[in-house]
């Protein structure tokens, strides 16, 4: 199998719900929430695109030849890049039936373990959601990462109490769902975190908590002083509020607040292994990546998420090479350029 037959095969069978454009960007499904789009006139999501494309690349090709390594430690464990499957759950309200919520789990966690990475799991309105990922994780040897919605507390520790039982290396929480339309519609509501409840998490955590949906240098402080072991810089993919800003245009900010008190790992829009230089060089130690991931899992199952994974770190290595970063810690922030030139 190839890339280009993954995709070919997921135009065939996500109709009419994605249409597999040649760049996922979010035009051709502004406004479709449900669905793959993003909310209101899309802008959230499509904003994430022009941002990153504004940003240019220092190439640099006089220096000895040397073979990129993008592997990294995070959570405990050796990666093979810095890419990670973003949670994605809900594929008869977001996709369609083709694959229920445990085979499209099972393609993402192993399709990403073959590719040496690992896969958020998610979580959604209907209360078999969630529990169907436990499962597929345990039977991966705990690598995947399972995500829980903002929930009431009870349902929040229940939650945490079932990811104990399995061997996983951290769980996360994607705060940036609280007000998401999905949950709203099936009565399932969902709720804003404070510092304070933040830090009950993390105390009542068997492994590392990891909080999605940070936007600004005061909540990421506020995850730190909790005790977070990373967040994620995200807008869940513009789904949530049409007039928010491109994660990526807030990563440079919050790593500055935050330093190296915990890993930054960022979302939207990134669909290159150039666009995963820029957003480390603006300060991430990883990216997630969540539409194209759905788009491989549907046309490919595992291998086409493995493919589509080989084929962002291959992307990667070529940029590395071109502007002489041997490792991860070389993508610096000088290697990059905004263009044109504002201010």
């Amino acid at each position: 199998m190839t890339y280009e037959e993954v995709l070919q095969k997921a135009a065939e069978v996500l109709k009419p719900k994605c249409r597999v454009c040649p760049e996922c960007n979010g035009v051709a499904c502004r406004g479709e929430v449900p669905g793959v789009g993003a909310i209101g006139d899309g802008s959230a999501f499509t904003l994430c695109r022009d941002y990153l494309s504004r940003i240019r690349l220092q190439m640099d090709a006089v220096h000895p030849h040397f073979d990129a390594d993008t592997s990294l430690e995070m959570f405990g464990i050796q990666l093979a890049g810095p890419v990670m499957v973003a949670p994605i759950g809900g594929m008869p309200f977001n996709y369609t039936n083709v694959l229920t919520e445990t085979e499209y789990c099972e393609a993402v966690v192993f399709g990403a373990k073959e590719a040496g990475i690992i896969a958020f799991t998610g979580d959604g309105p209907l209360d078999d959601y969630f529990p169907s990922t436990l499962p597929v994780i345990a039977s991966a040897g705990g690598l995947g990462i399972p995500t829980i919605k903002p929930w009431a507390k009870e349902k929040l520790f229940d939650r945490i109490d079932d990811i104990s039982k399995i061997d996983c290396p951290a769980f996360a929480m994607d705060i940036d769902s609280a007000a998401l339309v999905n949950l709203k519609l099936q009565g399932k509501p969902a709720f804003a975190k404070s510092e304070e409840e933040i830090r009950e998490i993390v105390e009542a955590a068997q492994c590392p908590f990891i909080v999605k949906g940070v936007m600004t240098p005061e909540s990421a402080l506020r995850c730190a002083r909790a005790g977070a072991y990373a967040i994620v810089v995200s807008s869940h993919g513009g789904r949530i509020m049409q007039d928010t800003l491109p994660p990526v245009s807030v990563l440079s900010e919050i790593k500055d607040a935050v330093g190296d008190q915990m890993k930054i790992i960022v979302d939207g829009g990134i669909r290159s292994g150039s666009d995963v230089f820029k957003c480390l060089a603006l300060g991430a130690d990883a990216v997630l990546i969540g539409r194209p991931y759905a788009i491989a899992a549907h046309g490919g199952g595992a291998e086409g998420v493995a493919l589509y994974t080989e084929k962002i770190l291959q992307e990667l290595k070529e940029v590395m090479l071109m502007t002489d970063s041997p490792t991860l810690s070389d993508i610096t922030k000088d290697k990059i350029r905004f263009y044109p030139v504002v201010g």
